[in-house]
Order: structure tokens, then sequence, then C-alpha cells
């Protein structure tokens, strides 16, 4: 088992902008986890990951003009709206119980100044049950603005 798996999401910010939506090809994402991950290239992907591993997530413009990173990520149970975050997280991070993920510490350059890519991590927790898919929402900020944060519910962590 690979002690971390890395996903990242790859988004055409000029097209998500202009359409107002992740979806209609402005969002792919994909991981590194080696376990056939389901829907590796679109919005829908399922991670297949194993208690105790790392999940590191992180954002990728497509137009490098146009900055993106990851504003929020929280998991939610079956029968609650993203809105109620779940009592238990699938990513917890450490120190945090509340179904969201964080950014990850130590993102700074030698000099101490914040890097563009940021990365938001999560430990898988043991107490997932196999083979059921967890969704998570994934909120992401594209420059400044009324309409520039967009989210998506339909990725998903599953534990092997």
């Amino acid at each position: 088992m690979k002690p971390q798996v890395n996903i990242i999401a790859v988004v055409d910010v000029i097209g998500a902008l202009s359409g107002s939506t992740l979806l209609d090809g402005n969002l792919c994402m994909m991981d590194d986890g080696g376990h056939n991950s389901a829907h590796q290239g679109t919005p829908n992907l399922c991670t297949v990951v194993k208690p105790g591993q790392v999940v590191s997530w992180s954002a990728l413009a497509v137009d490098l003009q146009t900055p993106v990173e990851i504003k929020n990520i929280s998991f939610v149970p079956a029968d609650k709206s993203a809105d109620q975050p779940a009592s238990r997280p699938a990513g917890q991070p450490a120190g945090q119980t509340n179904g969201h993920a964080q950014p990850a510490q130590g993102e700074r350059s030698a000099d101490g100044d914040k890097l563009d890519l940021d990365v938001w991590t999560g430990v898988v927790p043991n107490w997932l049950t196999p083979g059921v898919a967890y969704q998570y929402r994934l909120e992401l900020q594209m420059y400044e603005g009324e309409n520039s944060v967009m989210h998506i519910d339909t990725p998903a962590l599953m534990c092997q």
C-alpha cells in the first residue's frame, strides 16, 4: 500500500466561469492511488483508499492566467445535505473531527512566501465501511467575484 494517494482537480477556469458550471468538461479529476479508482478523468472520481492512508488534494488551472484553489473539502453522510458535516469525516485531519480536510501546513517557500499550489490533506480513518463510496463536496475558488466559488458533490473516497 502506498502511504499517500494524491488527487488532482484540473479546471478549465475560463470554461467554468463562462458557463457557471464545473460540469461540461470544465473539471477533470485524477488520482495516483494504484487501486483501480473509478471514473478517472471525470468529476465523478471515486478514489480507492485504505485506512490510515494520507489523501492529498490539489487544484490546477488549465488557463495559467486565472488562478484556481481549493476553498474547502467536506464529507457528508448519505442522508444529510453537504451543509451539515459528517460527525466523523472520511478525511480526518489532525486536530479536526468536523468532516473537513484542511490545507497542509508548511506549504511555504524558503523565503516564507506562500506557494501558489495549495494542498489539502486528510487521513483515511479506520471506521470506514469497505465498498461504500463516501462522497465529498469539493469547493473551488477561481479568481474573484460574485460567481467565483463553485462546488461539486460527486467525487468520493471508497475503502478497499
